[in-house]
């Protein structure tokens, strides 16, 4: 089985999060077959509902996304609250991570991200140690079953949710497998649309590149899409053309800066964006 953790993201792959709507079924399949139609290249498997594929039909969507040259990443359910106090919700959280990550590896998956969760009474820096634990305990289940993939939880964009570029950078560094999945929407929304100009957006991928690497920028998930935020940020998703969300700008940084991995549009018109994105 070849799995794109194994080689290096050779170029800026750009898909859709999910099964593109112009597809003719909603299936994954189907919707691998249509994203190379297109002319894009990723697509993200969406579990966000919960794990739909077993591991005989997740090999078979890798063979078709290999096929078509098409590179998977997955979305982890939204049920998940790794800062939850009770501890069976982080456990039952915990697992739904490892099966989406079994799952997406099963499918050649390259990467998986997931939300962390909210901080409820936890400060910023109790939320980030509580994370960390979560992340170690998931990173070394699935390597002890020779599962190895991304793991990246995502930056945030409600001031509710644990998920800041700094506090995700604590919660992932040193731990093998593990990096962030950055959602310049999320970032814009958190900010209350302060962050939206392009020396912003440098200052984020030279504040990564400093605290995780020079291989970071070439081996980076990210999600895009246009964002309207309130009082306590994001407040939902919106096409691209309808936001004051500088996406253009994100573009032509991570352009600037030579980025590789894989762009996945979260906009509601998906594939339309997604080409949008493309150029």
């Amino acid at each position: 089985m070849r799995h794109y953790i194994l080689m290096n993201i050779n170029g800026l792959f750009v898909g859709t999060a999910g099964v593109p709507l112009s597809s003719r079924k909603k299936l994954s399949l189907e919707g691998i077959k249509r994203v190379s139609e297109l002319g894009l290249d990723a697509m993200e498997l969406e579990f966000v509902y919960g794990v739909r594929l077993n591991k005989d039909l997740a090999e078979k969507v890798g063979e078709i996304a290999r096929s078509y040259h098409v590179v998977l990443t997955v979305h982890a359910p939204y049920y998940i609250n790794l800062l939850s106090n009770n501890p069976s919700v982080v456990r039952s959280s915990i697992n739904r991570i490892i099966e989406s990550a079994k799952i997406g590896y099963y499918a050649g998956a390259w990467s998986i991200v997931f939300h962390p969760g909210f901080y409820g009474s936890y400060s910023s820096g109790e939320a980030v140690e509580k994370v960390r634990k979560s992340l170690k305990q998931v990173v070394k289940e699935l390597v002890d079953n020779g599962i190895k993939i991304w793991v990246r939880p995502e930056t945030m964009g409600k001031v509710s949710e644990m998920g800041t570029i700094q506090e995700l950078v604590h919660v992932v560094d040193g731990i093998e497998y593990a990096s962030i999945a950055i959602d310049f929407a999320h970032i814009y929304a958190r900010s209350l649309g302060s962050i939206n100009h392009e020396e912003a957006f440098s200052a984020i991928l030279d504040f990564l590149e400093t605290k995780l690497g020079n291989d970071f920028l070439r081996n980076i998930h990210i999600h895009l899409s246009g964002i309207i935020y309130g009082s306590n940020g994001e407040r939902r998703h919106v096409p691209l053309l309808s936001s004051s969300f500088n996406w253009r700008s994100v573009l032509r940084v991570i352009k600037e800066y030579r980025v590789k991995g894989v762009i996945i549009c979260e906009s509601p018109l998906l594939e339309y964006d997604a080409l949008l994105i493309k150029g």
